[in-house]
């Protein structure tokens, strides 16, 4: 299979399993799981809210949300405010680059899991020419700390970088998960000098996907392979946040920052229109009485793939 089929393919994939199949809608985890189903596509939208000092904003209702896409208004039909399950990619650059900063990735790395739901599924992916993944053959997630501990731990600082190729395949892994909520954890100094899927087709993958992600740059100012604009434009793009530490404290804090983000996040569905074209543009804008200055960050887009897959 090609590079360019093989994005194909995922996009299908991701736009299959978050539009078409019959999705669970989002319930409580204590109402015996996600147990409320829907034979309608929908988009799943995570949607994070802070005020005017920048914290974040809880006890939000349905009501207080709107969405439009490509201008139009969308009905909400399913919403969630609960720390719900996530699943989670955390992907490690292992390139020689950051043999400097390795201690203080696997320490802030391990904050972030300590710090997540303890029913989220997880896993890493360890990468440098190649992209290698931390957990044993045939486990795909986990949530045990000290399993998933060994697995960034996995190898050792050595090569260039294949940040590309490592998206692509945390976003194809994060589609074999039980969660309806997705996120990729980057940590790089984002600069790509050995993968085999071109920039474009990565991006392509990020937006036929309806995952957060999130980015940690850590790199030197003279760093000729840092490349921080790439960092924000896939935590711009899919409604994430973009970290840029300047030691070990704030990478600490960064990942707790993110793993605060997942766990607060508000879960806002609707069913789009099957005539509005691939490429869909989306705004989430948010106003509750008595709280004046709410932000709301969400993905800009996503892409609607038409599939002759019987429903």
């Amino acid at each position: 299979m090609n590079r360019r089929a093989a994005i194909r393919n995922l996009m299908v994939a991701g736009a299959v399993s978050v539009l078409s199949r019959p999705l669970k809608a989002i319930a409580p985890e204590d109402q015996s799981g996600f147990v409320i189903r829907s034979d309608v596509r929908l988009v799943l939208l995570d949607v994070s809210v802070k005020d005017h000092d920048g914290g974040w904003v809880s006890g939000l209702s349905k009501d207080d949300f709107r969405v439009d896409e490509n201008g139009a208004r969308q009905d909400i039909t399913v919403f969630a405010n609960n720390d719900i399950p996530v699943t989670v990619g955390i992907l490690v650059d292992n390139s020689r680059s950051m043999t400097p900063k390795r201690a203080e990735v696997l320490s802030a790395a391990s904050t972030f899991i300590e710090e997540s739901n303890s029913h989220d599924e997880i896993f890493v992916l360890n990468f440098n020419d190649t992209v290698r993944p931390g957990l044993p053959n045939g486990i795909l997630f986990s949530d045990d700390i000290e399993q998933l501990r060994y697995a960034l731990a996995k190898g050792f600082p050595e090569g260039r970088t294949a940040l590309n190729d490592a998206i692509v395949d945390g976003l194809q892994q994060l589609q074999q998960g039980k969660r309806d909520k997705k996120a990729l954890i980057v940590i790089s100094d984002g600069g790509d000098n050995a993968s085999a899927h071109h920039r474009r087709e990565m991006l392509d993958a990020v937006e036929g996907s309806l995952a957060t992600i999130y980015t940690i740059g850590l790199f030197d100012t003279d760093d000729p392979d840092r490349d921080p604009a790439i960092l924000k434009k896939l935590s711009r793009l899919t409604g994430g946040v973009t970290y840029f530490p300047e030691g070990a404290d704030d990478l600490t804090q960064a990942c707790k920052n993110i793993a605060k983000d997942i766990r607060t996040r508000y879960t806002v569905g609707y069913s789009p229109a099957s005539n509005g074209g691939p490429l869909r543009r989306v705004r989430v804008r948010v106003s509750a009485p008595g709280r004046p200055g709410l932000v709301a960050r969400t993905r800009l887009s996503y892409r609607y793939e038409q599939t002759s897959q019987n429903e």
